[in-house]
């Protein structure tokens, strides 16, 4: 095993191994070497396969709201080998998790059948409710490495029911604080540790499923391993997982050197801390590439907040990683040596790197600015390759209160506007219902959440001419409105409404901005049926504003309106039938709008991602018809077009459209 350590980067690329030199590195030949890094993928799918059919709870199982891990031992340094098809929110934590929680407890008193959770932000990364269980490996009494999975538990105690309020400004508001300690011990269930968590939080009848669950998986993915061990050897299952590292290392640095030198700036805002609103917060980053290797410098960027918006290191490894996945090596799997030849240098007690007692709950708002901030940074050295920013106005929607009879409710709604869309690439157009990049899934529906909460999903559509225009258009923004049964006490919360988020590339342009806005039911009675809240026109003046910029008299969006937020004012009181929109961001859009093929621009108007005007306004195309009443029998006026696009092009500036 003395040949199995970690080495400098290697100076032959794999492909020019010859076979004696790759068996010396990898203890087998390139056939056993992909077929072990194929088998380490498959016992994380098998891992997430079983905890993702058993979960109770359905952000587990409906929002994958997940990650696990295959690492390898101490003497490889921790090494991830493999990480699940789940959230890539969790790529930069998890790199890490095992080795902190391991190292921490003591990795000599581990034994066999142990289990070990945590779930401190500054240990393992995210917030409190993404909990973490790591198993250690034995075969043959001697520790072989890991597996871990990290998940987000409904609630860890705190002041707030789900933890979701982005006022609470210590940790020791935030939840219980879980160091890394057994939760079980050979196989049996350290009782204290479960008291200690159900003693502390809310919905035990799901937390202890859920935790079963983990445990239940965890254990099928050792006896994956065991079985891969027994099958091929101890040597060859080590060096596979070597093999698995510097195949992702030599990914990731053959991108980088494609790069031109040089220093490549970019930046993002956030609304504000959540306590002051006029405070923004900025994350400024600095990619300095020369040769082989990346620094990503986030020196500039604002200090901790006094509030919950803030992130750690490790998630700002989680944005470095996504980041540059998404544009330098989007088909190789990920595994730990993907950051190798990539430094990150942290303020600290920056918004980005704080020190405790810091909240950390709302970590990915600064997250998804870092990663913004990077896709901005190198849209210059990609070229036709940048990628689009996408909407990330994540909203989240928390109420309390009683029902009629007496019995108390709460909701953690993502009738919030979470889903908007993503930006577009030179590969076309993009989606227009995901979670932000981090986070990397497409929205389900809402049923799940109304069999559970007091509010009734009265809309849920794209909003026109919201994209952001180019050659390939980004998605479009997403309306839902929520219809609340029960009086109680709501918080809408949204960080990116002040400035557009999504911006366009290679010559794309803007998307929309979204906002938030309540209707009560005494104040501006409405017929309870969705068709009379249009989303434009006089309905906004009947409303109250609650985040967004607005015009100050009909209080619909105006992006040189006035800026509304709920911070530094208490949550709202909303009587019964009272009810919210929220109207996500618009993405960016890539390349030039003149260019758009006109049929294309003819089937957004048909399929409602674009009205006659917009479609005349952002793409320089002239469709004629109804598209309601007859959307088959719209037409392309070839020659008015013609006209128009030239006009365009002779420099008039509304050519591409900025929101």
């Amino acid at each position: 095993m003395a040949d199995l350590v970690e080495r400098p980067t290697l100076e032959v690329a794999l492909r020019d191994l010859d076979d004696r030199e790759f068996f010396r590195r990898y203890a087998s030949d390139r056939l056993l070497a992909t077929i072990l890094a194929s088998r380490f993928r498959y016992v994380i799918r098998d891992v997430s396969a079983q905890l993702l059919k058993n979960a109770f709870s359905i952000i587990i199982r409906e929002s994958m709201d997940f990650a696990a891990v295959l690492v390898g031992p101490r003497q490889l340094d921790w090494p991830m080998a493999a990480v699940s098809d789940s959230l890539p929110l969790f790529f930069g934590s998890m790199t890490d998790v095992v080795r902190n929680v391991f190292e921490e407890y003591g990795v000599d008193r581990l034994r066999p059948g142990d289990l070990l959770v945590c779930n401190d932000p500054y240990r393992v990364g995210t917030h409190v409710n993404d909990t973490s269980f790591a198993r250690p490996i034995f075969h043959d009494g001697k520790l072989v490495g890991g597996l871990a999975i990290q998940a987000h538990m409904l609630d860890m105690g705190g002041m707030f029911v789900g933890g979701f309020d982005p006022t609470k400004q210590d940790v020791y508001v935030d939840g219980l604080q879980l160091p890394p300690m057994l939760i079980h011990s050979g196989e049996a269930p350290v009782k204290s540790v479960y008291s200690l968590i159900f003693d502390n939080t809310r919905f035990g009848g799901i937390l202890l499923p859920d935790i079963q669950t983990i445990h239940e998986s965890l254990r099928l993915g050792e006896r994956l391993v065991l079985e891969t061990i027994d099958r091929y050897g101890l040597e060859a299952y080590l060096g596979g997982i070597r093999y698995v590292c510097d195949a992702s290392a030599e990914r990731m640095r053959t991108a980088v050197e494609r790069l031109p030198d040089g220093t490549y700036e970019g930046s993002d805002v956030l609304d504000c801390d959540a306590i002051n609103p006029d405070h923004e917060l900025h994350v400024k980053v600095a990619i300095k590439k020369a040769g082989r290797r990346l620094e990503v410098v986030l020196s500039g960027s604002s200090p901790a907040t006094r509030a919950a918006i803030n992130c750690g290191w490790l998630d700002i490894k989680t944005a470095v990683v996504v980041s540059l996945k998404y544009l330098l090596d989007p088909k190789g799997a990920f595994a730990s040596g993907g950051l190798r030849d990539v430094d990150i240098v942290l303020p600290e007690g920056s918004l980005v790197n704080p020190l405790p007692p810091t909240c950390r709950m709302f970590y990915w708002e600064p997250l998804s600015a870092a990663m913004a901030s990077i896709l901005r940074a190198l849209a210059p050295a990609l070229g036709a390759d940048a990628i689009a920013t996408d909407a990330w106005s994540y909203g989240i929607h928390m109420a309390h209160g009683m029902k009629p009879d007496g019995m108390p409710w709460a909701a953690l709604s993502s009738v919030g506007g979470g889903f908007g869309p993503w930006g577009a690439t030179r590969h076309g157009d993009s989606d227009s219902h995901q979670l932000t990049y981090p986070m990397a899934f497409i929205h389900t529906g809402w049923e799940p959440v109304e069999a559970d909460s007091p509010v009734v999903c009265l809309r849920e559509e794209y909003v026109p001419d919201s994209a952001g225009p180019g050659k390939n258009r980004s998605g479009a923004a997403v309306a839902v409105d929520g219809y609340w049964l029960y009086e109680g006490i709501h918080r809408a919360t949204n960080f990116h409404l002040k400035h557009p988020s999504g911006t366009g590339v290679h010559g794309g342009g803007d998307g929309s901005q979204g906002g938030v806005w309540r209707w009560d039911p005494d104040d501006a009675p409405l017929p309870e049926i969705p068709e009379l809240l249009p989303l434009a026109g006089d309905v906004y003046a009947r409303a109250m504003p609650v985040i967004g910029v607005f015009n100050p008299e009909t209080h619909a969006l105006e992006p040189k309106g006035t800026y509304v937020s709920e911070v530094g004012r208490p949550a709202a009181h909303a009587k019964a039938r009272t009810i919210f929109r929220h109207v996500t961001n618009g993405a960016g859009g890539w390349g030039d709008a003149l260019e758009r093929e006109p049929e294309r621009v003819l089937r957004d108007v048909r399929d409602g991602y674009a009205t006659l005007a917009g479609a005349a306004r952002d793409y320089g195309v002239i469709v004629v018809g109804d598209p309601d009443s007859d959307p088959e029998g719209l037409v392309v006026d070839a020659g008015a077009t013609e006209r128009l696009r030239g006009t365009r092009r002779q420099g008039t500036p509304d050519s591409v459209r900025g929101h």
